[in-house]
């Protein structure tokens, strides 16, 4: 960065366009990208993300060469990502052919890739989901004071963005799911002259006679318009 007003602003140009992304992985995808805009240390970025009882993966990185890079940490059970992932916000290693703290994952990433040095913040922290935005560069010493301080909070801003985005998912799809269950209500209360209970009654028990969820049933019924059988039969007892 040249100047620390020029950094100011482009970080603020970056948390809005963060903001306005519509899906976690866009949202995921849009850090990667400012990443390698904003930090001039970074020639490649990417993702690592685990949720609670899954593997780590990396749904979004600029470049395959990353997604290489954070396999072999995967796999080998060690490297930066893993470091910024479960113990440490901020992991740094300006000469990764030198490094002790990986000593699999250095040399490999080195020999195989080219990386040279790499920069790596915790992304956020969840019940459920850790993460991490890393950086990857070519030249050894990359990452200068400026570097640090861009991905800092670019790595915050991912994070409350990142949040948003999810939040406003699982809002729309429990809008498309509640809607879905009304239109399926109307469909059975006007085909059999039911109350919307009673029609609420046929999906529930039907949903629990095949062990399906409720919102499947709706949609089944919604795009076949056939009817669930006997259940309906049923309805006027609950």
């Amino acid at each position: 960065m040249n100047n620390t007003s020029g950094l100011n602003q482009q970080l603020a140009d970056a948390a809005r366009s963060l903001q306005a992304e519509s899906s976690p992985r866009q949202t995921l995808e849009r850090c990667v990208t400012l990443a390698t805009e904003l930090v001039d240390g970074c020639d490649y970025a990417a993702v690592s993300i685990v949720h609670r009882k899954a593997p780590i993966e990396t749904p979004a990185a600029s470049d395959p060469l990353v997604l290489r890079g954070d396999e072999l940490q995967y796999q080998l059970q060690e490297g930066p990502c893993l470091d910024a992932i479960w113990n440490q916000e901020t992991v740094h290693s300006p000469n990764l052919a030198k490094e002790k703290r990986w000593p699999r994952w250095g040399p490999q990433v080195v020999k195989e890739l080219g990386i040279a040095s790499m920069l790596s913040f915790q992304l956020y922290t969840t019940k459920d989901t850790l993460g991490a935005l890393n950086m990857y560069s070519t030249r050894v010493n990359a990452f200068d004071d400026d570097d640090f301080s861009a991905g800092v909070v670019l790595a915050a801003q991912g994070a409350v963005a990142l949040a948003q985005s999810r939040q406003n998912a699982q809002l729309h799809s429990a809008t498309l799911t509640r809607t879905l269950i009304g239109q399926a209500e109307g469909i059975l209360m006007e085909r059999f002259n039911i109350t919307a209970d009673q029609a609420f009654a046929v999906l529930r028990r039907v949903s629990q006679s095949r062990n399906v969820k409720l919102h499947q049933v709706a949609g089944e019924l919604v795009v076949t318009r056939e009817t669930p059988g006997a259940a309906v039969g049923d309805a006027g007892r609950d």
